[in-house]
């Protein structure tokens, strides 16, 4: 299917750009369902990342990938939970894809803006 890619390209941009506005005509219930699935665990992973001691060390900017990947534990639910929500608007498979391509794609480069913006998180 054609349009769950850029769905999820859509989707994965406005993680770092910021919320999508619920009044606008163009924000359909499922894509702010997704949007906030999306958001809820862009978040539980920056917060993981803010709470690990050596994100305070200099070069946790160097390291940002290698945070992420040791954030997945404490998020494993929450990532659970847009996975599955985007199986169900998509179909079986799309969520694990979407995750493992356009959301940890754009991942380290949010997280980064992120934790620039709010170090405490």
């Amino acid at each position: 299917m054609v349009i769950a890619p850029l769905v999820a390209a859509s989707l994965a941009l406005s993680v770092a750009t910021g919320p999508l506005d619920p009044r606008s005509s163009h924000a359909a219930s499922p894509r702010v369902a997704l949007q906030s699935r999306v958001t809820a665990t862009t978040d539980c992973i920056v917060r993981a990342i803010a709470a690990d001691p050596r994100f305070k060390q200099a070069s946790a900017g160097a390291m940002i990938g290698e945070l992420i990947v040791d954030s997945m534990p404490a998020c494993a639910a929450t990532v659970r939970e847009m996975i599955d929500a985007w199986d169900a608007s998509f179909g079986d498979g799309s969520g694990e894809a979407f995750f493992m391509g356009p959301f940890l794609d754009v991942l380290p480069a949010a997280a980064s803006r992120m934790l620039a913006k709010d170090p405490a998180r």
